[in-house]
C-alpha cells in the first residue's frame, strides 16, 4: 500500500510515539582540528569501540508524550506516515513556541524537532516524504530556515540531512559536556534554506 502522510494534533501523540526513536550506533564522525582549529575542522568516520543503541526517547527531555507538558505545541506541525494502516514514521516541527530555545525567539525560523522511521521501514522513502512535508509546512508559515539538531554519533541522520539539501551551520563539541551519558558527543546543527520563492529546495529533495 502507498505511504500516506497525515497531519495530526496532540491528541494523536500516542500513535506518534508508537514509532521508536532509536539510533543504531556502530560508527561516529570524529571531529579533528587542523592547526589547533585555525585551519578548520575535518570529519573522520570511525567505528565506536562498543556498538550500542541510542534511545532518544529515554533521555531526560522526554519523548512525544511529554512534549505538551514542557511546551505549548498548539502551533507545531505534527505528522505520521502510514502504510496499510500501520504507523511507520513521524515528524514534528516546532514553530512560534515560547520556551523552545532552539527557535531563538524568531518566527521566521522553524525547528525539525523530531523525525523518526520504524527500523523495518527505513530506506524506503518514508523519512524523505516526512521531511518534505515538514519543509513545505515550515515554508508556508513564512519561515526562511528549517533548523535541525543531531549528533556526530548519528551518522545516518547526518547523511540524510546532507542528501536533503541541508547545510551544516554549527559544530559544538562542548554542548553536551554536562549531560549524563552523552558528554562526549558533538552537537551538529543543520539548516535547510527555505527563503527563495520556488527556489527548488522543496521540489527537488
Amino acid at each position: 500500500m502507498a505511504l500516506v502522510i497525515d497531519a495530526i494534533g496532540a491528541d494523536r501523540l500516542a500513535d506518534y510515539a508508537d514509532v521508536p526513536m532509536v539510533c543504531d550506533v556502530r560508527s561516529m564522525l570524529a571531529v579533528d582540528e587542523i592547526d589547533g582549529g585555525m585551519g578548520g575542522l575535518v570529519f573522520r568516520k570511525q567505528p565506536v569501540k562498543i556498538p550500542y543503541d541510542k534511545d532518544y526517547d529515554a533521555y531526560a527531555d522526554g519523548g512525544p508524550l511529554d512534549w505538551p507538558k514542557r511546551f505549548d505545541i498548539s502551533k507545531w506541525g505534527l505528522w505520521i506516515g502510514r502504510e496499510d494502516g500501520k504507523v511507520v514514521g513521524a515528524a514534528a516541527v516546532a514553530w512560534n513556541s515560547a520556551g523552545v530555545q532552539m527557535l531563538e525567539g524568531q518566527n521566521d525560523l522553524a525547528v525539525l524537532w523530531d523525525i523518526r522511521v520504524r527500523a523495518s521501514n527505513r530506506l524506503q522513502g518514508v523519512g524523505t516524504a516526512l521531511f518534505r512535508e515538514a519543509a513545505r509546512w515550515a515554508k508556508s508559515k513564512g519561515c526562511r530556515l528549517l533548523k535541525i539538531e543531531t549528533q556526530n554519533v548519528n551518522v545516518g541522520a547526518c547523511r540524510f540531512y546532507a542528501k536533503m539539501g541541508c547545510f551544516l551551520g554549527r559544530i559544538d563539541r562542548l554542548a553536551y559536556r554536562r549531560c549524563p551519558g552523552v558528554a562526549g558527543e558533538v552537537m551538529l546543527i543543520w539548516y535547510l534554506d527555505l527563503s527563495g520563492a520556488d527556489n527548488g529546495v522543496i521540489t527537488t529533495i
